[in-house]
């Protein structure tokens, strides 16, 4: 027996030394670094395949190109990835003690058809032919930002006080997110933008010379906003948490779980923002019959934001090619905002004769939310695929307001009162399919089909009193309910190719579009203008064209030519006939006539790389037919308290041109130092007239940022950018220059597992958009600030992931995010 149980225990012994002799892992390590210049290559992906074709492990390599993996025993494939440059996999590696292995080189891919890669440290710009692709993640500024302000940030891009996101100074730019129209995006609205945290942004791609593949909406160009969703194996992710003055706090985080079967990602958020703001209009009026022809309003605006967002989806491998993607978004706002407007008419000799207040008080809640099914099948790893996609989209809003008014001066008195009800549903389902084919070494043709149905119903109810203190009574003059509904369908195809330092890719996509407008009323007032087409069903067929060229000069220079043409569809708020009641003497009004407007644009741009600089430039030249503008006019009406009611409404033009020219700059002088700076000069001539008034002009202006960041001691990096946008005007309005300037600072701690970091937005508290505008019966100066200076103080710590891991592994060759790249 004493044998038997000795026998036992060492052939335990043996079984569990042998059990720990095959889990014993060993470490690989190594260095990347870019073929010619020997630059270490951060951000690089290294994976181990073994013989059953299985990833076993992987990681990426750090600042300095290095990387150290450990592998259980065993012969793997290693493979060598980095963005736009060959990859390179050494084969038949035997693991069976730790090794380091020899300095792997990567050169860039010249044979693709598009792309070039320029790196720099406060951003990464990806050319390509037919967009720009811009990486922020390491721009210091964002932190604890929105995505709308970080879009502020990017190259060629502008957002105004209001939140108007413009590209080359053009207002008519599509957004998309992750390349398709969405609600996180507000079906075009960049309210939304303004609530999403800038941390969910993986890239922007800016696209002013869009290829067929793309949607032809937006005369400007296209910005398509990539959503964070991590391609590394295992469990990792990041939470960060703001505080800020004016009072504004955030949490944060995303977090993905990824293996060879699935990966799941989820990125939430929840914020509280304080907003004070502020305007001031100056209407000088010049009837003789007036006897207060100066009047001034003084507005102050309290705005308190709280939202909710997550977006959660799991991507499920079927096959070592095929996935499939399901995802949903959700958004909930709930905001409270107080405008107190304070008017004071001033009689012929300046002097007060009427101080009146009017407060708006007004509560809104907003609930979007989203799902998505995609599927993605990569026959082989040349670049035949299919991708398909289903989504859904719904957006509700509910805007309650109750405005009160009284006199102060001569005398108080109460004045009656008004609550105006808006509920707003949209509504969007999307089915496309995109099919991609390469031919031969070099060519490839695609082709692809999308339908788009979107509907928009807008219930508004206003209800006034008579007499202060009286009941209150429906407006049926201004209380409506508008349907709008913008159908699309779309099929395109395009071919490309590349014969030696020569590539090109053409494309034609045809579009039918469907605009309907119905009103609901009891009765249509005066106010809405007898001649305007209450009811409208409208249908458009075009073709768009698109060319884009590309001739390599060498491989740090190339020239590129883009031609397309494209549509601006009119939205909603554009359409709908029934004026706006936060003032009652300014007012903007929809106008249901406006047609699509279209445009035929050309791009010539440069690119010149060097060693620790490199030049991007571009000379544009666009031609817009019915192109919308906005316009100032007195409607011959008075407010129940005798001032004259001046309306904007949105008109379309004959044509305007617009000539351009911008240029980009990154420079990394020093390991210590990195500057990066853009400049865009454009042209405008706009020819047309409305209503017999001639609002044809010819005006000129530009726009510059730049940033600057400095690595100091004690691992801590401060970030300046400074953006000034020239003084323009239209037929009716001259706008002044504006300088806005941000600053920031952040220190690695916790073993650079945490960041903490500090941030001032509108250092100078100049942001402010003041103009003047003048037509042949009144004057009107304004100035208008939508948010005060604000400071942030933000917290980041991440687990299982590298220092700002900003750079995207979708983009590596063989990845399954590639259904990005093309959409319709």
């Amino acid at each position: 027996m004493k044998q038997l149980l000795i026998a036992l225990l060492l052939l335990t012994s043996y079984s569990i030394i042998a059990q720990r002799h095959t889990e014993e892992k060993f470490e690989v390590s190594g260095k990347v670094i870019e073929e010619g210049s020997g630059t270490p290559l951060e951000y690089a992906t290294v994976s181990f395949t073994n013989a059953n074709n299985t990833v076993v492990n992987g990681g990426i390599t750090d600042l300095d190109g290095n990387y150290s993996i450990e592998v259980p025993e065993g012969v793997y494939s290693i493979k060598f990835e980095f963005i736009s440059y060959k990859s390179k996999t050494l084969t038949q590696q035997r693991v069976n003690k730790d090794i380091s292995i020899p300095t792997v080189s990567l050169a860039l891919d010249a044979s693709s058809l598009d792309e070039v890669v320029v790196r720099a440290e406060t951003t990464e710009v990806q050319v390509r032919l037919d967009k720009k692709i811009y990486n922020i993640g390491k721009d210091l500024t964002t932190s604890g930002a929105t995505v709308s302000d970080a879009l502020n940030n990017v190259p060629s891009v502008t957002v105004d006080v209001e939140g108007a996101i413009s590209l080359r100074g053009n207002e008519n730019v599509r957004i998309l997110i992750n390349g398709k129209p969405s609600a996180i995006a507000g079906f075009g609205s960049t309210d939304a933008l303004r609530q999403l945290p800038a941390e969910a942004i993986e890239r922007v791609e800016v696209i002013t010379s869009p290829s067929a593949r793309y949607d032809a909406e937006g005369t400007a160009g296209i910005l398509n906003i990539i959503l964070r969703k991590e391609k590394t194996l295992g469990l990792n992710g990041s939470v960060q948490a703001n505080i800020g003055y004016p009072s504004s706090s955030n949490v944060s985080g995303n977090i993905n779980l990824r293996t060879d079967k699935f990966n799941i990602f989820n990125t939430t958020g929840v914020r509280y923002r304080d907003a004070p703001g502020n305007a001031f209009f100056s209407n000088r009026y010049f009837s003789d019959t007036r006897e207060n022809p100066l009047v001034t309003e003084d507005r102050k605006y309290e705005r308190q934001d709280q939202g909710f967002n997550t977006n959660l989806g799991i991507e499920y491998y079927l096959t070592e090619r095929s996935s499939i993607t399901a995802s949903g978004f959700l958004r909930l706002g709930d905001d409270e905002d107080v405008t107190t407007n304070e008017t004071n008419e001033f009689d012929r000799q300046n002097n007060l004769a009427i101080t009146r207040i009017r407060t708006e008080k007004e509560t809104e809640e907003d609930l979007s939310y989203q799902f998505s099914l995609n599927y993605i099948n990569n026959f082989n790893d040349s670049g035949h695929k299919l991708t398909v996609d289903f989504q859904y989209d719904t957006d509700e809003e509910t805007e309650n307001a109750f405005i009160d008014e009284r006199n102060t001066f001569p005398m108080e008195e109460e004045l009656p009162a008004e609550i105006v009800a808006t509920v707003e549903d949209e509504t969007e389902y999307l089915a496309q399919a995109d099919y991609v084919l390469p031919i031969g070494e070099n060519a490839q043709f695609e082709a692809g089909f999308r339908a788009n149905f979107e509907e928009t119903v807008t219930d508004y109810e206003l209800y006034e009193q008579f007499s202060p203190n009286s009941s209150f009574r429906r407006n049926d003059s201004l209380s409506n309910i508008f349907t709008y509904e913008e159908n699309v369908m779309a099929a395109y195809s395009q071919y490309g190719n590349k014969f030696g330092k020569f590539s090109f890719l053409l494309g034609l996509r045809l579009e039918n579009t469907q605009l309907k407008g119905n009103v609901e009323a009891a009765d249509v007032a005066s106010e809405t203008n007898d001649e305007l087409n209450i009811n409208f069903d409208k249908n458009y067929t075009g073709l768009f064209p698109t060319v884009n060229l590309i001739y390599e000069l060498n491989e740090r220079e190339n020239v590129t030519l883009g031609y397309n043409r494209r549509i601006n569809r009119p939205r909603g708020y554009f359409i709908n006939p029934f004026p706006s009641r936060s003032s009652e003497a300014n007012v903007f009004q929809g106008n249901p006539d406006l047609d699509p407007a279209y445009s035929s644009a050309f791009d010539l741009g440069y690119l010149k790389r060097w060693d620790k600089l490199t030049l991007t430039s571009s000379i544009y030249y666009q031609y817009e037919t019915d192109s919308f503008e906005r316009i100032q006019e007195d409607t011959g009406q008075l407010t129940p308290n005798g001032i004259p009611i001046i309306r904007t409404i949105p008109i379309n033009l004959s044509t305007n041109q617009r000539y351009g020219f911008e240029a980009g700059v990154l420079y990394n002088p020093l390991e210590w130092l990195r500057l990066n700076g853009s400049f865009n000069y454009f042209k405008f001539i706009t020819e047309g007239s409305f209503n017999g008034v001639d609002y044809g002009t010819e005006n000129d202006s530009w726009f510059a940022r730049g940033s600057a960041k400095v690595s100091l001691p004690a691992k801590i990096d401060w970030q300046t950018n400074a953006f000034y946008r020239g003084p323009r005007n239209n037929a009716q309005t001259e706008t002044e220059g504006l300088l806005s300037i941000n600053l920031a600072f952040s220190k690695d701690i916790i073993d650079d597992n945490a960041t903490i970091g500090f941030n001032v937005s509108d250092l100078l508290n100049s942001r402010k958009r003041r103009s003047v505008t003048e037509t042949e019966t009144f004057r009107s100066d304004s100035e208008f600030q939508w948010r005060e200076r604000s400071f942030t103080l933000s917290f980041t710590y991440r687990f299982n992931q590298k220092k700002q891991r900003e750079r995207s592994r979708n983009d590596t060759p063989g990845d399954d995010d590639g259904e990005f790249e093309g959409r319709p």
